[in-house]
Formats: C-alpha cells, sequence, structure tokens
C-alpha cells in the first residue's frame, strides 16, 4: 500500500491562510474535483449532508497543492480555539541552496525570501546570523502564529 502526505494546519481562517502559503509554497489554490465550482458543492454531490458542513466550509479553496505535483496538499482545517502554544512541528523552507553556497548569496535569498513573505502578513520572530557557523536563517510566524523557518 502507497503512503501519501498531507500536511493538514489547523486554523481559523483557511482562505487567508490558503492566500499566504500559496504565497510562500508557490502553491495554487486546489480546484474542487470534478468540474464542480466550489468544494461545498462537490461535497453535496458526494452525498455529505448539509448539517455536517460548518457554515461558509467549502466555498472557497481549503487546501492547495504543488503545481508540478511533487509536494503534499496542504489542508486548512478551520477549528474554534485559537493557537496557544509553539509548534511541536514546523516547516523549513529551504531557499538558501545548501552549504554548497558562499553564505553572502545564502544570506541574501533568506532574507529576499523573509522580507516578500512579511510583506504578504508573516512576521519575523528571530534572525539566526551565525557567521562564525557559516550559518544564517530566519524564523518567522504566518498571519496566525504558525512558526517556520527561512534557511
Amino acid at each position: 500500500m502507497e503512503t501519501t502526505l498531507q500536511l493538514t494546519i489547523d486554523c481559523a481562517d483557511p482562505r487567508r491562510l490558503v492566500e499566504f502559503w500559496s504565497e510562500a509554497l508557490g502553491y495554487i489554490p486546489e480546484p474542487a474535483p470534478g468540474g464542480h465550482a466550489t468544494w461545498r458543492e462537490y461535497w453535496a454531490a458526494m452525498g455529505v449532508p448539509e448539517e455536517e458542513l460548518p457554515p461558509g466550509a467549502g466555498e472557497s479553496p481549503e487546501s492547495i497543492v504543488d503545481p508540478a505535483g511533487q509536494g503534499p496538499r496542504v489542508w486548512f482545517q478551520q477549528v474554534p480555539e485559537p493557537k496557544t502554544a509553539k509548534n511541536r512541528v514546523h516547516l523549513d523552507l529551504k531557499v538558501g541552496g545548501g552549504r554548497d553556497v558562499p553564505l553572502a548569496v545564502r544570506t541574501q535569498r533568506v532574507s529576499a525570501t523573509v522580507e516578500r513573505l512579511v510583506a504578504a502578513g508573516a512576521g519575523v520572530l528571530r534572525i539566526m546570523d551565525e557567521p562564525d557557523m557559516e550559518y544564517y536563517a530566519a524564523v518567522l510566524h504566518d498571519p496566525e502564529g504558525n512558526e517556520f523557518c527561512v534557511v
């Protein structure tokens, strides 16, 4: 049996995170299958009772996919409670190119990505600048406070 990976992120506003993480990962909002206009329409056609769907669920995309088909699907699951503690699992956006790339180039790549994501709604928690270790990275949070790194 084949195992596939889907990343699920609990959130208050799936639409906002679809927009942010599409920008961050270069993904696209996942279209509803089978020619349906919305996921809600698709779920209704599949026989999901209306009372099982929260208000607004499926009216706009709640998941994103890699247009190249390489990365995992990311689903933003609406939950009522807010985030209250540090993530135990986080994403690393690896944009620097690794240790074979000069530190100055990696720093520029990370900095450019951080600027782009801050403009999209991220916040910077800290910069990890360790020139003696030939290391540069940033810890950010998405619009709902979920931490991730840019390395």
